[in-house]
């Protein structure tokens, strides 16, 4: 199915701006493990981006796919940018003023360990990444995937350029010379804080600022599609970051939970080529999606979407877990433990990733509120299973909650999208694809037990080698064509 190959061909193209930028800040995890020799730093700023993660998703009000779903309406594109765009301006504008003047009790409220400028400078981030929301999304709904890919890129040099500066060039009495006053730490934040800064700055030059229009009426209609899906959102980042949360108030002090989340974060990084996969993949299936239903082959072409996605996600999983001999080099030697966290949470990912495939069913029938549902009880079991698990087994019991909370929403979401007649899943050639996996999976699992260098040599063979047999069993042909800049 040519569509098929489109959705998968723009995902390569928006790969660029996610797998160059993700590789490029996965070279800071290097910097930052191997400059914070104690966990518990790293863990601090973990910490902080979870709350980032959880007030973007409130910031942005669930208006990303809102404005996917009116532009594909056939309402006016022009009004529906502009009046998403300046409502988002006035938001972000206001919460920053609200982190500036709430900065000192938010910092106390945390420990002893946070400061001030951290909760600021995280303000501004978050501000103006809610704010770069629409005109992003305004690239993606016209499909220039390659200046998107390159503004993103563009935001993440500066930020490389910068943590480098600071925490590779400049030497311990440089730092105590010419920022005497200033936590190591802070240069984080205000790396990511300038590359905002920039970003929106060429954002704006290539979006234009839109004539000053807000029409009310579509506000409101476009609020009533998204709120639920705001709802969803919070809901389901609990799922992705409530984790690190509760390690911070379910562990023992004596364990120094900051500790455990720096373990804990440094560990998950590992699975970035996975996580990568299901960013770019997400990018281009949005707009994808919303612009090819209501063909009449709509069902087969989401259901082989979905397919060979759950078949890159397996392939990639046993890359990286066979690989962890090499990868774990990546860390520094502080954040080498509890390495068997890694497949554990490559699952709980591609779970996440197969919802966010199996929740197009609500989105593209309106129905907008079960997002509310199954969000609303993964959070549920988040909070349950994460205060049962973490003091028993702890991070490990974080990992595991993740497990939990996505089989059942994918559950959920699969029953009610089978029933809607929207979605399905392409089992063609499936049975043929899992006596693979399964097979490479136990030969890699026999070698990685007695000598681990073979079990990576083995799954790099294996892997190409499946690699072949899906091109040629589905059919596959490359082409290249023109992308629209």
């Amino acid at each position: 199915m040519s569509s098929v190959k489109t959705l998968f061909s723009q995902s390569v193209i928006y790969g660029l701006s996610t797998v160059l930028p993700r590789l490029l800040n996965f070279l800071l995890v290097i910097v930052h493990t191997y400059f914070f020799k104690d966990a518990s730093q790293y863990g601090v700023v973990n910490e902080m981006y979870a709350y980032l993660t959880v007030l973007l998703i409130i910031l942005t009000f669930g208006l990303e796919t809102g404005y996917f779903r009116f532009v594909s309406k056939n309402y006016d594109k022009a009004k529906v940018y502009s009046t998403l765009f300046y409502f988002l301006l006035f938001t972000s504008t206001v919460s920053s003023l609200l982190f500036f003047y709430f900065s000192d009790s938010i910092a106390q409220s945390l420990g002893t360990v946070y400061d001030s400028s951290y909760v600021y400078t995280l303000g501004l981030i978050i501000s103006l990444d809610a704010f770069m929301a629409i005109p992003f999304a305004k690239l993606r709904s016209e499909n220039r995937p390659i200046l998107f890919s390159s503004i993103k890129i563009f935001g993440v040099v500066v930020n490389i350029i910068l943590n480098l500066f600071f925490y590779v060039f400049l030497t311990p009495e440089q730092h105590q010379l010419w920022f005497p006053n200033v936590n190591p730490v802070y240069f984080i934040f205000f790396s990511n804080l300038v590359q905002n800064v920039l970003t929106v700055l060429v954002l704006l030059f290539f979006t234009k600022v839109p004539r000053f229009s807000i029409d009310m009426q579509l506000l409101r209609s476009i609020m009533r599609y998204s709120f639920p899906l705001l709802i969803a959102g919070m809901a389901g980042t609990a799922n992705e970051s409530f984790d690190r949360i509760f390690l911070k108030y379910m562990l023992p002090a004596e364990t120094n939970p900051l500790y455990q989340i720096g373990i804990y974060s440094a560990n998950y990084k590992l699975a970035v080529l996975l996580m990568l996969f299901i960013q770019m993949y997400r990018f281009a299936a949005e707009p994808f999606f919303f612009n090819n239903q209501g063909r009449p082959d709509s069902v087969q072409v989401f259901g082989k979407a979905l397919k060979y996605f759950v078949v890159f996600c397996f392939a990639i999983f046993l890359f990286i877990t066979f690989n962890l001999p090499i990868l774990k080099y990546y860390v520094g030697p502080s954040y080498r433990n509890c390495l068997f966290i890694v497949p554990i949470l490559l699952i709980a990912n591609i779970l996440n990733g197969t919802f966010f495939n199996l929740s197009f069913w609500y989105k593209l029938t309106d129905k907008t509120t079960y997002g509310i549902k199954y969000s609303v009880i993964g959070a549920s079991i988040t909070i349950v299973s994460n205060i049962i698990l973490i003091p028993l087994i702890g991070i490990y019991g974080a990992a595991l909650s993740r497990v939990l909370t996505y089989g059942v929403m994918n559950f959920l979401s699969f029953r009610d999208g089978r029933k809607s007649g929207v979605i399905g899943f392409d089992t063609s050639h499936l049975k043929k694809y899992s006596i693979l996996f399964i097979t490479i999976f136990l030969l890699a699992t026999l070698l990685y037990l007695t000598k681990p260098i073979f079990a990576v040599i083995f799954i790099n063979i294996a892997l190409l080698y499946f690699v072949y047999i899906f091109i040629k069993t589905e059919n596959i042909h490359f082409s290249y064509k023109f992308i629209k800049f």
